[in-house]
């Protein structure tokens, strides 16, 4: 099971792509000066993805919501319950690590053996340390993420807890501390979610990879160019998005065409 979100990083990424775009295409770079259309503000853009799969990947259950962190957790516990995970041999949760998460994945799946923190995020909190330390692009950075992240993958948040305060101890920049205790806080903070020897021993997924794979095409209706939606056509937009990536649309229109 995972549950993503979006970083920074990647909706930098996606405004750099959208605006070179329209200039390809000569449109101006810039919103209209009109009042959009009702429905364009975007609440659909911060739609929460739920994915829930199996060890080999065959088999996927995605849903979405526009809702809060409460609508998310009820659809974590009613697909927790359609799956049966409480009779699952082995059932954990890989996300990006939000508090939010972490507290509806505690209250509405208890019984989940560990609660991973998306290793891609682990270490995009350790690329920016490093940038921050030696500056963006430099060789030095590079070489001081992947010590880090070595350190952390192979050996556990602990130990590198312990490397981040040697650092911390060597380094007389104001700036720079600051860095360190924001990232050592960070890690800290998620310990049990980032035991990542053990994870691996275990066979443990540690990316959330398969349900990243799906988020761009489960809201790519609702968020292409031009696309105008309200809320309630978005949540059946998305709940329909959710059927075919979850391999269940022939299951589904069978249905609907018994209940016509």
């Amino acid at each position: 099971m995972r549950v993503p979100q979006v970083t920074e990083t990647q909706k930098r990424k996606r405004r750099v792509t959208e605006a070179a775009k329209r200039k390809r295409q000569g449109r101006k770079s810039t919103a209209p000066a009109h009042r959009p259309r009702k429905g364009s503000d975007g609440p659909y853009k911060a739609f929460k993805i739920v994915s829930f799969y199996d060890a080999d990947k065959t088999h996927q259950h995605v849903m979405g919501t526009s809702g809060n962190h409460e609508a998310a957790g009820r659809l974590l516990r009613q697909i927790g319950r359609q799956m049966e995970i409480a009779t699952a041999k082995t059932a954990y949760s890989v996300s990006d690590g939000a508090p939010w998460i972490l507290k509806q994945l505690q209250i509405q799946l208890p019984m989940l053996k560990e609660n991973i923190l998306d290793f891609y995020h682990f270490k995009e909190h350790l690329i920016k340390t490093g940038q921050e330390l030696f500056g963006e692009g430099t060789a030095a950075a590079t070489a001081w993420k992947d010590k880090m992240v070595t350190v952390g993958l192979e050996q556990g948040a602990l130990v590198l807890l312990d490397r981040l305060g040697d650092c911390l101890d060597k380094t007389t920049e104001a700036q720079k501390q600051q860095a360190l205790n924001a990232v050592r806080d960070y890690i800290a903070k998620r310990v049990a979610m980032t035991d990542y020897p053990a994870f691996v021993q275990q066979g443990y997924d540690i990316g959330s990879g398969p349900t990243e794979s799906v988020c761009g095409g489960l809201t790519k209706r609702l968020k292409e160019s031009g696309m105008r939606w309200d809320k309630d056509n978005a949540e059946s937009g998305m709940a329909l998005a959710s059927v075919y990536y979850s391999n269940q649309g022939e299951a589904y229109w069978k249905s609907m065409q018994k209940a016509a």
